[in-house]
């Protein structure tokens, strides 16, 4: 029936009616589609509310029918001019109603897609990325290099309703300014020098999918208001031709440097990030998400374990506090070039690796790690201790809650006086 509904769907620029008179024979169908169906005639007018199309209200005869008499349709489109505002208006309340999925499946549902995690912040960026998915919008997505900003992109689009039609990315910085009007748009053979026949653009290629603009922060300022009029105009024009291709895609996009930023230093076109600012996303460092450091370096062992026919099972446990200590400035992509390196090196049979794997660079800071540890538990008195364990057990829930401190007090089950006064003697500080 899906293929039914779409082929007699009302034509979206002419809102008329779509009549079959015979659906076996009808040349919009493929041959033999409907072999197998007990309906000869269909009828359909379009549901219709402020301008928008949401639906088709639609008649199906098990006998041939003649349409040449008008008050079946006239009957049929009045139902339709009375019942689509109606209709139009459950949409809108039955959001309000829509329940949020469960933390555990939105966990594992985003872990099938790539993306690993349980803290807080992470949470809280994938409730984003599920809200982007069922909208049909522009996404902005803003985070430093290597936090996964093509895997978010890549969920976004797995999970919408253009998830049958392709993805493709790019990355902006990559193509040299020359060369990106005809990677995106396109071109004609002869357009110019080297260009012996007609090429796609990537913007033609993905027409009804989704494109991933990486680090759009480095598109060319002339390219970027060509960009403006693709997105205005819905349409595209090859270099060398003289004619307009309707498009129809999705724009993610990303940059490692905060936009609004550059449109202040007048490097970016305000009215082009206006136009992709429409959904935006925070993507958090992963200093941030310290409580996914260890989620990430088992996901990444056990992956790089497989493809290389080992059976390492775990990390030593002063393995484990130095990678949550460790400040990991390329974020995800440095983690998992971490472990790529000491399960590579790590002897086949060992099955917990051990510092004693590390390769030179990586022990000497592993040592340093290790004396400045020890160096603490030596000089420490026990009120020292119970001070610096009370002030992590604050820190992290001011950072699960986004340091918020009436959040934190509720999360530890004491004061926001409390909270205040601790932050001052321990001299706690968002880094």
């Amino acid at each position: 029936m899906k293929e039914l509904v779409a082929g007699i769907e009302p034509d979206r620029d002419q809102q008329r009616v779509a009549v079959s008179q015979n659906l076996q024979s009808d040349g919009r169908f493929d041959e033999g589609l409907f072999d197998e169906v007990s309906i000869e005639s269909v009828l359909g007018v379009p549901l219709v509310t402020e301008g928008i199309i949401i639906g088709a209200l639609i008649l199906m005869y098990k006998t041939p029918q003649d349409f040449s008499n008008t008050a079946v349709i006239e009957l049929l489109e009045s139902m339709a001019a009375i019942s689509a505002p109606f209709l139009r208006n459950v949409q809108k309340i039955r959001q309000y109603f829509s329940p949020s999925m469960p933390e555990s499946a939105l966990l594992l549902k985003y872990r099938n897609a790539g993306l690993y995690g349980k803290s807080s912040k992470f949470i809280e960026m994938l409730r984003a990325t599920e809200a982007a998915a069922k909208c049909d919008v522009r996404v902005l997505l803003d985070g430093k290099t290597g936090t996964g900003k093509e895997l978010i992109a890549r969920a976004i689009h797995k999970f919408s309703s253009r998830s049958s039609y392709p993805f493709i990315g790019i990355d902006c910085g990559a193509i040299p300014g020359t060369l990106l009007e005809s990677e995106l748009f396109g071109h004609r053979r002869g357009a110019f020098t080297g260009a012996h026949s007609d090429r796609q653009g990537l913007f033609l290629e993905v027409n009804g999918g989704t494109l991933f603009m990486d680090e759009i922060n480095n598109l060319p300022y002339d390219m970027q208001s060509k960009l403006l009029r693709v997105l205005e105009e819905g349409e595209v024009r090859p270099v060398g031709s003289d004619k307009l291709i309707k498009i129809n895609i999705r724009i993610i996009a990303a940059s490692s440097v905060p936009l609004r930023k550059l449109v202040e230093e007048g490097i970016f076109r305000e009215d082009l990030f206006f136009r992709l600012h429409v959904y935006p996303i925070q993507i958090p460092d992963l200093n941030e998400r310290w409580e996914d450091i260890v989620v990430l370096a088992n996901h990444f062992l056990h992956q790089y374990d497989r493809q290389q026919n080992k059976n390492i099972q775990s990390f030593h446990e002063e393995v484990v506090d130095f990678m949550k200590q460790r400040i990991w400035d390329g974020n995800i992509r440095e983690l998992e070039n971490f472990i790529e390196r000491i399960v590579t090196i790590t002897p086949p049979n060992t099955l917990a690796i051990d510092a004693a794997f590390f390769p030179p660079d990586l022990k000497k800071e592993f040592e340093n790690f290790r004396s400045q540890v020890n160096t603490e538990k030596e000089s420490a008195s026990m009120k020292e201790r119970l001070n610096k364990y009370e002030a992590d057990i604050i820190k992290e829930a001011l950072i699960e809650c986004g340091w918020n401190q009436s959040k934190a007090a509720r999360k530890l089950q004491t004061s926001e006086g409390n909270i205040r006064y601790k932050i001052h003697q321990h001299k706690i500080r968002k880094e």
